[in-house]
């Protein structure tokens, strides 16, 4: 809306030039970081008493296993710790975004339509969970479907919409083209099974982030950190000399998600200050399922899904630990690990909450730099 106030005033004349400083990306995303940021610190008290009052509170699981930690003893004094903050985060990164982004960008739109139908089904868990006390909330299966139909919604505008992009690669146009980390001229082309890989990466993106959010800050964090790389990749890709550079694909209007994400982050940044070990509030699912498909939705719109699987090592880890857990045990009777997902492998071998979370973060960070540097190791 200020963007559009801005260049609506812009076309008037020059008497108002001091404002072209705000259709700037650059300014726009520090802005929407800063104001997500403000955002989420000042309405966060609020929202933390306000779901104490209603006893939205999280419920601890009493897990135990013979020569390990008792984790129900160790977690037992989360229990009724304020929950369902994902509301929190969505509302103040949709603020900025509304404010700042050019809402005529068809993937703006297309993103905070998603934030929307991703944050429904993560509240609707959340709600049966805890306000319905049903300790199952929405079963796996209305869960999966409805990730599969964002993904599917995601994936066929994409197919039928032709999005502008430019591979710099002849023969090489389109959205079903997939950039192949380390190799500069491998382009498979999907086809119409593009949806069916949009919908692959909104199920497995979104329930990674759901799987990791299991300590105090944990998700967030490593969220923030594989924002970081996509902020500068969306930034990049959205400039043709950048873009010619790297010899990765030019993505029209692709500076728009950079002020999205800047949003998210700080929105993130500012949940992380009451998340943060001991937590004050809980993201639910109505934070980790929206917050994972939308870093997979992002991943696509920007032609790097590959490279999430680097920048968002830990989140894969995460999922492959359960994984393998439930194969093992299925296939052989034995566990792997003490429990899934990893990080409570490591709880149960004695390890303190606040190391694990702190060691998770080192990873993130070295992955993230490692999966940014594949843009140029081509």
């Amino acid at each position: 809306m200020i963007y559009y106030l801005v260049t609506q005033i812009l076309k008037t004349g020059d008497k108002f030039g001091f404002l072209r400083v705000l259709t700037y990306i650059t300014v726009r995303s520090i802005l929407a970081f800063g104001s997500a940021l403000l955002i989420s610190i000042l309405a966060g008290p609020y929202v933390i008493n306000k779901l104490s009052e209603l006893k939205i509170g999280q419920s601890i699981r009493k897990i135990t296993k013979e020569g390990s930690p008792d984790l129900f003893a160790i977690h037992k004094g989360k229990s009724g710790t304020p929950t369902m903050g994902g509301l929190l985060i969505i509302v103040s990164f949709l603020i900025p975004v509304l404010l700042l982004c050019n809402l005529k960008t068809g993937k703006i739109q297309l993103l905070i339509v998603l934030t929307i139908l991703l944050g429904l089904i993560g509240f609707g868990d959340d709600y049966k969970k805890l306000i319905r006390k049903d300790a199952r909330g929405l079963s796996p299966k209305y869960k999966i479907i409805g990730q599969l139909l964002v993904g599917f919604l995601l994936g066929l505008y994409i197919y039928v919409s032709n999005l502008p992009v430019n591979y710099y690669y002849k023969g090489v146009t389109g959205y079903t083209y997939l950039l192949v980390p380390f190799f500069k001229d491998v382009y498979p082309n999907l086809g119409i099974f593009f949806i069916l890989f949009a919908m692959l990466v909104i199920v497995a993106s979104s329930n990674a982030v759901n799987l990791t959010d299991g300590l105090d800050g944990l998700a967030i964090g490593v969220t923030i950190i594989t924002i970081l790389p996509y902020i500068i990749i969306s930034y990049l890709v959205g400039r043709i000399d950048f873009a010619k550079y790297l010899i990765v694909p030019y993505i029209p209007n692709s500076g728009e998600i950079t002020i999205f994400l800047s949003a998210m982050s700080g929105a993130g940044l500012g949940f992380l200050w009451f998340n943060s070990h001991p937590a004050q509030i809980f993201m639910g699912d109505t934070g980790s399922l929206t917050i994972g498909g939308l870093l997979g939705t992002v991943a696509i719109l920007l032609k790097q899904e590959l490279l999430l699987i680097f920048i968002g090592g830990i989140f894969v880890i995460e999922a492959l630990s359960v994984i393998i857990q439930v194969l093992s045990y299925k296939i052989t009777g034995k566990r792997v690990f003490r429990m899934s997902p990893l990080h409570h492998h490591y709880e149960m071998g004695g390890m303190a909450e606040s190391k694990i979370i702190m060691r998770f973060y080192i990873v993130s960070v070295l992955l993230a730099l490692f999966g940014l540097s594949l843009l140029k190791l081509r």
